[in-house]
């Protein structure tokens, strides 16, 4: 059995596959995810799991050089924006649109669905190199 805490097999694979600049998405419940890019569907029911969580997850096991968010998180969740700084100190953090984003994740090798309900719970991970 898998030692580290990312017991998901589908994610862990796809960050052992990721290399440097590579992006994975995590999304809210309601991003559209292109018909292009591996949807990883965490959802379960409302909140769960949450972005946060799954943030919080992946971010042990993905070494991340930069993200991307949207302005739109800052100005309608904007406890979640604070949250989302907090936990990516030491990251660059760029700020989009909404529809900008949408279209950067069309390059993502992947989306993560988690059951989040807050809106633009959504962050796009940029990897980095361990060395």
């Amino acid at each position: 059995m898998k030692k580290n805490l990312l017991l998901n097999s589908e994610i862990s694979y796809l960050i052992s596959q990721m290399g440097h600049t590579d992006t994975l998405a995590i999304a809210d419940a309601g991003l559209p995810i292109p018909r292009n890019v591996t949807r990883i569907d965490l959802a379960l029911t409302r909140g769960i799991p949450s972005f946060i969580d799954t943030l919080k997850t992946v971010l042990i096991e993905l070494k991340v050089e930069s993200a991307v968010i949207t302005s739109e998180m800052k100005q309608k969740s904007p406890e979640l924006y604070e949250e989302v700084k907090k936990i990516l100190k030491g990251i660059r953090l760029e700020e989009i649109s909404h529809e900008e984003f949408k279209l950067q994740t069309q390059r993502a090798k992947a989306v993560i669905r988690t059951g989040e309900f807050t809106p633009y719970a959504n962050i796009i991970l940029r990897s980095g190199v361990v060395f």
